[in-house]
Order: C-alpha cells, then structure tokens, then sequence
C-alpha cells in the first residue's frame, strides 16, 4: 500500500493531524459517516467494521514503527469505537450526541479490560481496546434508548 494511502486512512482521513483532541476530531469525523445513505445499515456496516479493523491492525503496526506506542495521529481506531457505538440504534440527534458523549469518556477512560487490551503490542492493542469501549458505549446508548423512549 502507497506510503500516502497509509497515512490518509491511519491519520482517519488526516484527523489525527488535527493539533488537539485528534481522537475526539476522528470520533467526529467518524460520525458524519452515518450521513452517507446506506452507510448505517447492519448488513454493510459489521462486514464493514470487520474489514477496517484487520486494516487498522496492519496501519497502526506500522504507524508503531514510525512514531510510537499507540501514537495520537493514528485516529482510525476511533472510528471503529464511533461505528460500534451506533451499531443497533436508531440515529436520532439525541443518540448521537450522547453517544459521542459517551464513547468519548469510555474511549479516555478505558474501562476493563479495554485498559488491558490497550497494552497488547502493535496494531492490535490500539484497535482492540477501542473496540471494547465501543462495545460498552453501545450497551450504554440501548439502554439509555430503552430508558428514554
């Protein structure tokens, strides 16, 4: 893969460039996905997930190589925890907006065992332990839908 393609799709679309809270401009930037017509449907959005996952694990090995442990600019992690976030619910702003809330606290937080899966070694920690707090921010957002609605 061409060293610039790398780059614009491990910095998430050049989000991790952003000079504060790359993280959380990636989770943002992540979201306006859900804009794009079919893009929140189950049976594009998992076999999606599941292809940008194994992708984020070679990216961020090599982006591991170059600038670090888990480096900042790397934001295609985030995306996966923002996909995961909104995988069963409806896209209401509400949702959204608690979601972003949420997964945005749960992916700084790093619950357990996020924490441990974070110090797995190369790409895999830095997808994995996203991938957990995206789960959890999930579980949240249904039940605060049940809850609400």
């Amino acid at each position: 893969m061409a060293k610039k393609i790398k780059i614009f799709f491990g910095t998430g679309f050049y989000s991790g460039y952003f000079p504060k809270i790359p993280g959380t401009f990636g989770s943002l930037i992540a979201m306006l996905f859900f804009f794009i017509p079919g893009f929140g449907k189950l049976s594009f959005l998992i076999p999606f997930i599941i292809l940008v996952f194994f992708l984020g694990i070679y990216l961020g090995s090599e982006f591991e190589k170059i600038y670090a442990k888990d480096p900042p600019v790397f934001t295609l992690d985030e995306f996966i925890g923002t996909w995961i976030t909104f995988l069963f619910v409806e896209k209401s702003l509400m949702i959204l907006i608690t979601g972003f809330i949420v997964w945005r606290i749960l992916d700084i937080l790093k619950p357990y065992p996020a924490n441990k899966a974070e110090k797995l070694k190369g790409g895999l920690g830095i997808m994995l332990d996203d991938v957990i707090s995206g789960m959890y921010s999930l579980i949240f957002i249904y039940i605060f839908k049940l809850i609400i609605y």
